[in-house]
């Protein structure tokens, strides 16, 4: 009898056989100047493919200039095939699997570069912009909806042509498509607004396009919102109707994460507040004196506990035929067994990948093993650090 973890087992992502489950979550990286991959991404990457991972996600692919919300993001076009594909290469070469996180900034941005005023599902102030000087978002006309979707099916058509592997469509955390989706973003009067069904229209367009570039024979996956933890927002009811029509429209798989960047991102976190970390690194000296204003009521700490999103992502799991891909605390061997247990296919770690890079490895040494990741959040400031995201606590004084 083998003492092998299960989580270590072979497994199938629609069509694609991954070597086992575990899968490093999208964050941005930062590590692409003026949007260009080169060495320190492909090195981030490569340290958790090294570390036993079946699959990493390049964070936020975003699927046009307009869809970035700053400068520093890719932009999924010709600009970037060489680089790009030299980072793809060298994670394949490791045994791993490449998946790429799909965005759009929507009516949030803070790239002062295109010269003109993001576009969302609804105008209004545009909280990120505000350092940059860009107060105001504009709604999309119907005819920007239109382009939204062919940037959508451009982007998935290059970025199977560069050699990803899988797709994650990002429909959740206040981006683009998710503020179709919320009525708190979403305040139109036409055939994108006012129901849940309205509300659908444009992310299943985006899931149409995509697969009509793609085939069926190539795994998309969706990452949502169960909830935006604000009332009038997005709930866990709300994210079970989400989860049934992506999965009915044939997504191969469904990543069951919460929060929002901007109203409520302490439930994506759980843990310390945020706050001190943003502080940190916050070189604006605008996004500073707002960070000191509002931040201790946008960024309250809240208890972490292993799991934190289980409960409510079992009656998605228990609500859809494709699979689903925990996110939300899963920081030890027994965390994995916990979900293996309770039917879940795939996990996604971030903080603790970012603490224990080799956390499968680890996890075959010892089933029981427990990341060092002490859930302080202190990583998510590094995002706007000059090294780019990483764990402070264990990794800062190394160059990444």
């Amino acid at each position: 009898m083998t003492n092998k973890h299960p989580a270590l087992e072979p497994a199938m992502l629609g069509p694609l056989r991954l070597k086992n489950r575990i899968i490093k979550a999208g964050t941005f990286e930062n590590m692409t100047p003026n949007g260009m991959p080169g060495d320190t991404l492909l090195r981030f990457h490569t340290g958790f493919a090294e570390g036993g991972i079946a699959m990493t996600t390049i964070g936020y692919c975003a699927v046009s200039k307009e869809g970035a919300l700053n400068a520093n993001m890719l932009v999924m076009d010709e600009a970037i095939r060489t680089p790009l594909e030299n980072v793809i290469s060298a994670i394949h070469a490791r045994n791993c699997k490449v998946s790429g996180q799909m965005g759009h900034c929507g009516a949030f941005s803070k790239n002062r570069s295109l010269n003109k005023r993001p576009k969302g599902a609804s105008g209004g102030l545009n909280i990120l912009g505000i350092s940059e000087g860009m107060w105001i978002a504009e709604t999309m006309t119907l005819s920007d909806i239109q382009d939204m979707i062919e940037q959508y099916r451009k982007a998935a058509r290059f970025m199977k042509s560069v050699g990803f592997d899988a797709l994650e469509i990002h429909f959740g955390h206040g981006y683009g498509l998710c503020q179709f989706l919320s009525p708190l973003t979403n305040r139109r009067k036409d055939q994108y607004g006012g129901s849940m069904e309205n509300r659908l229209r444009l992310p299943l367009e985006v899931l149409a396009a995509v697969r009509e570039e793609v085939g069926k024979d190539f795994p998309i996956l969706g990452k949502i919102s169960m909830t935006e933890g604000r009332r009038g927002g997005l709930d866990y009811e709300d994210a079970m109707q989400i989860a049934i029509a992506l999965d009915q429209a044939g997504i191969d798989g469904i990543v069951t994460s919460g929060g929002t960047s901007t109203m409520n991102p302490m439930l994506m976190f759980r843990g310390p507040s945020i706050l001190p970390a943003l502080l940190r690194y916050e070189t604006n000296r605008i996004m500073r004196f707002l960070l000191r204003l509002v931040g201790r009521r946008m960024f309250p700490s809240m208890p972490f506990s292993e799991l934190y999103f289980i409960e409510q992502a079992k009656r998605i799991q228990k609500a859809v035929k494709c699979k689903i891909i925990y996110i939300g605390g899963a920081c030890s061997g027994q965390s994995l067994q916990t979900l293996l247990d309770s039917g879940f296919d795939f996990f996604q770690l971030g903080r603790s990948l970012l603490a224990d890079p080799d956390f499968a490895d680890q996890l075959s040494a010892d089933r029981n093993f427990v990341s060092r990741c002490k859930h302080c959040n202190k990583c998510v400031g590094t995002i706007e650090s000059p090294k780019g995201i990483h764990c402070p606590e264990f990794y800062a004084h190394i160059d990444i």
